[in-house]
């Protein structure tokens, strides 16, 4: 029950590994990528405990050795200061340019440790092995890496490849109930932003999914990586088509700003709000059908996740302070910003047409709410 999806960048090609047992198979899998059998990984302390001993053995099974890091998990790791620790902990450990570093774990240790390895001796290779439903569909492919500042999320960062993902579908199994939905709001977006029929499938087989079955947890990566790394390989840097996978993001980094990136609020779960919030701005400007939203935050509500404002603990900040945030976001261009809006579940697009005052409306009802 195993998959392979393959990024076709030319002369970056690298293959997605998804299915069970991945992490016992992982020096096989590693070992064609090395010039010498030592690797570098970098985690932090969650994964760590549950999965690094099972890493150690899977390479060592290759002759592989392996010398880790381990980091304080949680979004606030992804910063100047943990990017400086992980340079200066591989300049120490003597990696060359032909080695690889490992990003072992979910969407920061990924960015954070794939931003470490772009910028170390101006680029050696990396590879992913995501832990979190959220990672596994979507940060660890395509090459976008980073760090946080107090100005804002992944405002510091570049794109840099991996040479392989290998996403084990067995590490879901350990998350919790909160961090599988949040990874959710990722997969959903797909659905929403160009695939109906992959949204229709997450309405009949969701909660199957969230209860644990392989199978429709392999579909979900599989279809998810396809949808991404064929974009990717169109835009991959993000010129034109690539933005159509930050559909409720724009909303998303504001929320993640006003709540201090702490557990208040998990990225995917502000994806899941952003896209709740960017298809009733789409239904209100006459783009698409008011059922779209409606149906959009019935599955939400019908899987669990955070569907509204009100879900979300503690004060926050009003609807112009709440716009105001959304002027760090990356897609600002030309001082407008740029929203990825929809005319119905399937069909997203960009655009900078779009008035402050609507948005504000639009916030200012979710606020109420």
């Amino acid at each position: 029950m195993r998959d392979i999806v393959s990024v076709n960048l030319p002369g970056r090609e690298y293959d997605i590994h998804i299915g069970p047992g991945l992490l016992d198979d992982a020096g096989m899998l590693i070992a064609p990528l090395l010039s010498q059998p030592r690797v570098r990984v970098i985690t932090d302390e969650t994964v760590g405990a549950l999965h690094l001993e099972t890493l150690r053995v899977g390479l060592a099974g290759a002759g592989i050795v392996m010398e880790s890091l381990v980091l304080k998990p949680g979004e606030g790791t992804k910063n100047w200061e943990n990017l400086s620790t992980c340079v200066e902990w591989l300049l120490g450990q003597k990696v060359e340019r032909r080695d690889v570093v490992v990003a072992f774990g979910g969407g920061v240790i990924g960015d954070l440790v794939g931003f470490a390895a772009a910028i170390l001796r101006r680029g050696v290779r990396f590879v992913q092995i995501p832990t979190s439903l959220l990672a596994q569909v979507d940060s660890s492919v395509g090459g976008k890496t980073g760090i946080n500042t107090r100005h804002g999320k992944n405002l510091v960062g570049s794109f840099h490849q991996p040479s392989l993902v290998l996403a084990d579908i067995d590490v879901l199994g350990t998350l919790t109930q909160r961090d599988f939905l949040a990874g959710c709001g990722e997969v959903v977006k797909y659905g929403l932003l160009g695939d109906a029929k992959f949204f229709e499938w997450l309405e009949t087989n969701g909660p199957k999914m969230a209860a644990g079955d392989v199978a429709a947890r392999v579909h979900v990566v599989r279809r998810s990586v396809e949808m991404k790394a064929e974009i990717v390989t169109r835009d991959e840097t993000e010129q034109g088509d690539r933005a159509l996978l930050n559909l409720g993001h724009t909303f998303c980094h504001a929320l993640e700003a006003a709540t201090g990136y702490t557990g208040r609020l998990l990225h995917g779960e502000g994806v899941a709000i952003g896209c709740a919030l960017a298809f009733e701005v789409s239904s209100k400007m006459g783009l698409c059908s008011q059922e779209d939203p409606s149906r959009l935050r019935a599955f939400l509500k019908n899987m669990g996740m955070k569907t509204d404002l009100s879900d979300i603990e503690g004060d926050l900040p009003n609807a112009e302070a709440l716009v105001d945030l959304m002027g760090q976001d990356k897609k600002v261009l030309d001082g407008q910003l740029r929203f990825i809006l929809t005319r119905g579940i399937g069909t997203s697009f960009v655009t900078s047409d779009v008035s402050r005052d609507l948005i504000v409306d639009v916030l200012q009802d979710a606020l109420r709410s």
